[in-house]
Order: C-alpha cells, then sequence, then structure tokens
C-alpha cells in the first residue's frame, strides 16, 4: 500500500478508490504519536508529579477540612443506620414491644430511688411507684445525710406507703448515685432490681410487663424505655427530645442484638445475682450505667430492650443550657472512663469490640471535630478553597439531610404517640438548631476530655423540676397519695394523663 498523497489523488482522479490507510508503527521508538505519546511519556507524567503549593496554614486547614468532613460523613451514615434499626423490618418493629398479654407475676422486685436536692419532684415519684399492680416489690428511696429537704419528702412518701416504701441514708462523702445505689443494694430483698431516677413518672403496670418480659425471654437484664417529654420548653429541648426517642425505641435494641450494650441510667431491671456478681455499681464511674452494661455484656450476660409508648418511663429535658452541658459533659466523661477501664476488650466478637470501641471514644472525636471547626471556618472565610476540596466537605450534606427528614418524620410520629400537638414552629426549630446543637455537642466533648486529663471526676447533678408532669397530677409534698380515678369507660384517668390519651 503506498503512502503518497500524489499517488492516492491519481487514483481518485482515474474514478478508482484509494487504498483504506492502516496504522504503521513508528519509525523509531522515539518517534511521537498523537494522542499516544512517546516511549517516556507515561513515566515523565509520573515524575513530574507534584504536590500542591501549599503554604503550612493552608496544609492544615485544608488538611482539617478534610479529616472533619470524613469524620462527620462516618458519624452521620452510622448514626442513621443505627437509628432507624427497629424499622428496619417488622419484626424488628415488633419485637422491641413488650407483650400485650404478660403472663402471670413470678419474680420480686426491689426498686432504688436515689435523690439528691430533689424535693420538688421525689415525693410524687414514689407515690407514683407505690401504685405498681405488681404483687411482689419493695422501694427503697435513697437520701443524703446532708439534704433534708429530700429526706423529709422521702419519709413523707414513706409513711404513706409504709408497706412498701423504705428510706436509707447515705452518709458517703463525696456523693454519687453509683455510691447510692450501691449501699440501698445491701438490704435490697428483691430477685430483681431496678433502677429509677427521682423526677421520673412510671406507668403502674411496668412492672407486671417487665416481669413477664424476664419469664419469656429468660434474660438477665431488661432495659425499658425512656422519654423526655418537654420538647417545646427550649431551643436545644426538641433534639434532646428525639436523641432520647430514637436511641430508646431504635438504637438500643440494636446494641442488644449485637450483645453489646450501654445501659441507661434508669428503668433498668437486673437479676440481683448478676449485680451480687459485680459487685454492684463502680463508684468511681460518671457513666456507672454504660460501665455496668459494658461489663455485663462482657461476661455474656443476656440484654433485653423493650419499648412500649405507653408504658414508657418519662422524664424531662434539663432546664437550662448550663445544666445539659453538665449532663452531656459526665456522660461523655464516663465513656472516656469506661472505654479507659478495657473491660469491652473481653468482649468474644471482634465486630463487638470495633463497635464499642467506636461507641466509647465518640467524646475523643466530637472533641477532635470541635477544634477543627474554627479552623476551617476561619479558613473558609479567607482563603480560596481548592475546588476538591470543597467538594469533599459537602459529602456529610447527602447523610445530614437525610437524617434531618428522618427527624423530621420522627417527630411527627411521637407527636402523634403521646398526644403531643407539634407546630409549624417546631419543625423549624429542628432545622435552624441542627448546626448549633452540634456545636454544643462538641463543645461538651471538648469540655469532657478537658476534666478528663485533668482529673475532675466531681459528679455534677442534673436538676429537675418536674416541667414532664401532666398538670392534673398534684403534687404530693405533705398531702395524701393521688387517688386513681377513672372515666366513664373504668380506664384510669391517671394511665390516660400519662399515656397521652385513650384514643390510640
Amino acid at each position: 500500500m503506498s503512502t503518497d498523497p500524489t499517488h492516492n489523488a491519481d487514483l481518485l482522479a482515474a474514478g478508482e478508490p484509494a487504498p483504506l490507510l492502516t496504522p504503521q508503527a513508528p519509525a523509531s521508538p522515539e518517534t511521537f504519536v498523537p494522542n499516544r505519546g512517546g516511549a517516556a511519556t507515561a513515566g515523565e507524567g509520573l515524575a513530574g508529579f507534584q504536590l500542591p503549593d501549599w503554604s503550612a496554614l493552608e496544609w492544615i486547614g485544608y488538611s482539617s477540612l478534610v479529616v472533619i468532613s470524613l469524620l462527620l460523613t462516618a458519624v452521620a451514615v452510622s448514626t442513621l443506620w443505627w437509628m432507624l434499626h427497629a424499622w428496619r423490618s417488622k419484626d424488628n418493629l415488633e419485637g422491641s414491644q413488650f407483650s400485650e398479654d404478660p403472663l402471670d407475676a413470678a419474680h420480686s422486685f426491689t426498686l432504688l430511688v436515689p435523690g439528691r436536692h430533689e424535693e420538688e419532684v421525689m415525693g410524687q415519684t414514689l407515690d407514683r411507684l407505690a401504685l405498681q399492680d405488681h404483687p411482689d416489690f419493695e422501694i427503697i428511696a435513697i437520701v443524703g445525710h446532708d439534704d433534708p429537704g429530700t429526706e423529709r419528702v422521702a419519709r413523707e412518701a414513706a409513711a404513706r406507703h409504709p408497706e412498701l416504701i423504705r428510706v436509707i441514708v447515705d452518709s458517703s462523702v463525696p456523693k454519687n448515685k453509683p455510691k447510692a445505689l450501691n449501699l440501698a443494694l445491701q438490704s435490697s430483698r428483691g430477685e430483681i432490681v431496678g433502677v429509677f431516677d427521682a423526677e421520673d413518672e412510671v406507668h403502674p403496670r411496668l412492672l407486671t410487663l417487665v416481669d413477664s418480659r424476664f419469664t419469656e425471654t429468660d434474660a438477665d437484664v431488661v432495659q425499658g424505655g425512656v422519654q423526655l417529654m418537654n420538647f417545646q420548653s427550649s431551643w436545644w429541648s426538641l433534639r434532646n427530645v428525639l436523641e432520647y426517642y430514637f436511641w430508646f425505641r431504635s438504637r438500643l435494641h440494636f446494641h442488644a442484638k449485637e450483645k453489646f450494650i450501654p445501659l441507661g441510667g434508669n428503668t433498668v431491671f437486673v437479676r440481683k445475682e448478676w449485680l451480687d456478681w459485680s459487685e454492684g455499681w463502680d463508684a468511681e464511674c460518671l457513666a456507672e450505667d454504660c460501665e455496668l452494661g459494658v461489663r455485663l455484656s462482657s461476661a455474656g450476660a443476656k440484654v433485653v430492650v423493650a419499648y412500649s409508648p405507653e408504658v414508657v418511663t418519662r422524664e424531662e429535658t434539663p432546664g437550662t443550657f448550663v445544666s445539659l452541658l453538665k449532663q452531656r459533659t459526665r456522660w461523655n466523661q464516663g465513656f472516656m472512663q469506661v472505654y479507659g477501664k478495657g473491660e469491652w476488650k473481653k468482649l468474644p466478637r471482634l465486630r463487638q469490640r470495633l463497635m464499642a470501641r467506636y461507641l466509647l471514644t465518640m467524646p475523643f472525636i466530637q472533641a477532635a471535630t470541635g477544634l477543627m471547626i474554627p479552623i476551617s471556618i476561619a479558613l473558609i472565610l479567607t482563603v480560596k478553597v481548592p475546588t476538591a476540596i470543597a467538594l469533599v466537605s459537602f459529602i456529610p450534606l447527602a447523610p445530614t439531610l437525610v437524617l434531618l427528614a428522618v427527624e423530621f418524620t420522627g417527630l411527627r410520629e411521637f407527636g402523634r404517640t403521646y398526644g403531643q400537638k407539634v407546630r409549624a414552629r417546631d419543625y423549624f426549630r429542628l432545622v435552624w438548631g441542627l448546626l448549633p446543637y452540634q456545636i454544643f455537642l462538641a463543645l461538651a466533648a471538648v469540655r469532657s476530655v478537658w476534666r478528663q486529663v485533668r482529673k475532675l471526676n466531681a459528679w455534677e447533678k442534673t436538676e429537675h423540676t418536674g416541667a414532664h408532669r401532666p398538670a392534673a397530677v398534684p403534687a404530693p409534698l405533705g398531702h395524701a397519695a393521688p387517688t386513681p380515678t377513672t372515666d366513664a369507660a373504668g380506664r384510669s384517668t391517671d394511665d390516660l394523663a400519662l399515656t397521652g390519651g385513650g384514643d390510640r
């Protein structure tokens, strides 16, 4: 075949088709071929790769943006997956609730109620607990020797229910919740020990349902549902309420299924033999509930979680922002203490240990993210961010928007379930409070790390005012216990107040 263009032109003039051209090998290895490059092109390309010419400050800032973006994405995706566990299948949802037709009572219970400076709420809590329809239970109220107000309220409740309530005075110094629980545990008589907080609003049928759950599942521990109620009290209370809703409604069920669970601080019931084995609660830990759950999980105890909206234990969000900050700081610091103890390393499966490491180190992750946020914001405002870095910084937006949509649905379901009216401004608060609340969580995490490094382990108490109480139920300070009344259908009006109505 000729490659002479003159020859090809002559053929065309004569009416004959020119031969097709076929690729020809270059005459020399150094000959340049369009779109292919020379023999040394690839090597030269690698050799010519250079890191961006950024200053040290730019390297720190851009790296912070990337790290924050990846961390936020990982946290958002994992949180979303876990919080939707109960709704991912019908079996998950149905299996997470108490039985509608409970078995006959088969166990005895001791209910521990520690309280410190809780005279506003503790008397009514003890009265409500005394209304349990279970045939065999006792209540032990634990008060401090230096807290005459709470002791007076507790003794008045004991006088109203002498066959059910005992009062124990804790003289330890310094005081904290696990010390009070351990003191009362020494004289508890029940086969199963339950823990409640001084402000809890407890449904009268709870013990009957819990007893049945122990028998049905042969559980060693039953974790009941806890729900904050006053979602309209403040800008942060809405998100705090939804945290509890998804945590107890769904996420704890996931942890129980994986056989690694950080127990909640109240409405938790443990067979006394396991508490004797564990020597009670860790008196030095600021998250004694989580610590007990990790130890029991590591030892192979069977933990069952049950959440039925009509019988959840109702609580209130902290009344002030400072109180919420102290509460979240204590939880975070307690998680770090549990991580440092290393009991989670005894979990039998790698998946469990990885989950435990992730959950217990979350305060460190949040603290690191919190420290990087100011750097990243300053960089965005003062420096032109490269396109690739800017695109990476938007990655967390996708799971965050999905998470926000799930919270919208959760808020609507919460309102419908508990008979609470959710207004348009509540949805608005849910949106605009997203970023401030994340900053708050980071601040609490930084504060907890700072306290842990400085070995500040004092117990910071959360104040309670009874904002979650139904207005129809009077405070029992110095008065007779409230007597349940019934409506025309024979239903307890107290129970209807607790469940938000009888129309569901």
